[in-house]
């Protein structure tokens, strides 16, 4: 919690929510690479290892980057505290605040070099403008 004070009037600023929680981002990033590991080095002991090279080794372990890495910053993302605003503030076409925040959100797709990333993006709309876009912490 973040405080300030203006004049007379002491203002407390709570941190925005989350979209998850750090055990649930944890546990979802273990479980993708689990599900990797367990392709290039399966627990069992009577599954054959596959590949014969360490050429073959390196596309394995490459794949298994390419699986946990996007993962990791999927939930990454969710964990910040302006991941998911509680308000739309002003609009960033005509500055006005009647703003309004749209129920539904958006699965964005990002290109990281690692692969594609999912994040979810919320909407507003602008009362006087009738302009749309995706909100942000100031």
């Amino acid at each position: 919690m973040v405080s300030y004070l203006v004049g007379v009037i002491r203002f407390k600023e709570e941190a925005m929510p989350a979209r998850t929680t750090r055990q649930q981002a944890r546990q979802r990033a273990i479980q993708a690479f689990m599900s990797s590991l367990d392709k290039i080095i399966p627990a069992e002991e009577s599954v054959p290892l596959k590949g014969r090279t360490f050429l073959d080794w390196e596309k394995q372990a490459e794949q298994l980057k390419r699986a946990v890495i996007p993962t990791v910053l999927e939930e990454r993302s969710a964990l910040e505290d302006n991941a998911l605003v509680e308000s739309g503030g002003h609009c960033p076409y005509c500055g006005s605040d009647r703003v309004y925040l749209e129920k539904q959100t958006t699965p964005t797709e990002l290109h990281s070099p690692e692969g594609p990333v999912l994040v979810e993006r919320q909407h507003c709309r602008c009362r006087h403008c009738d302009g749309s876009f995706s909100p942000s912490k100031p």
